[in-house]
């Protein structure tokens, strides 16, 4: 028997200013793929939405595996929700492992958001926290503390 393969190819987001998000995520390191404007029989077949018109923007991590595409709905209007708390059912967060959770939270405070609660420390393995992004998005950033970055010197060198 043979199985096919899946791969994931992006996390949606609906987002209140596409701009904002964009540059948001340009700034901790995402690069645009591409840009377009959706609407017709196709888009509204695909989402399940009549009229289904969106102004759209892919991004892509560095490393070339993960992307998010974000949308800005120009009809149907977007409806404006509470965000997202840690333990609601369905969609939770996005999550980046990030090279220097310090500087990634400089950047992220450029544009108004900051960590939930503070920067834990995960049995000396991660810093973590969560912080609300644009369109109240809850983002989960990451540093590694098991690995060294290349251009920092070890105990050894």
């Amino acid at each position: 028997m043979r199985g096919t393969p899946i791969t994931l190819e992006n996390v949606g987001i609906a987002v209140r200013d596409l701009e904002a998000t964009i540059a948001f995520f340009t700034d901790l390191g995402l690069t645009i793929l591409g840009r377009d404007e959706v609407s017709g029989e196709w888009a509204d077949t695909a989402v399940g939405l009549d009229g289904n018109h969106a102004k759209i923007a892919v991004l892509q991590t560095p490393d070339g595996r993960g992307q998010l595409e974000l949308f800005e709905y120009i009809h149907p209007d977007a409806i404006e929700t509470e965000p997202t708390l840690a333990n609601e059912i369905g969609m939770h967060r996005v999550a980046f492992s990030v090279d220097d959770i310090d500087e990634s939270l400089a950047i992220a405070a450029r544009h108004g958001c900051h960590p939930l609660r503070g920067v834990a420390n995960y049995q000396g393995v991660y810093k973590l926290t969560y912080l609300r992004g644009p369109s109240g998005i809850l983002v989960m950033l990451a540093q590694d503390l098991t690995t060294t970055p290349a251009d920092q010197p070890t105990d050894e060198s």
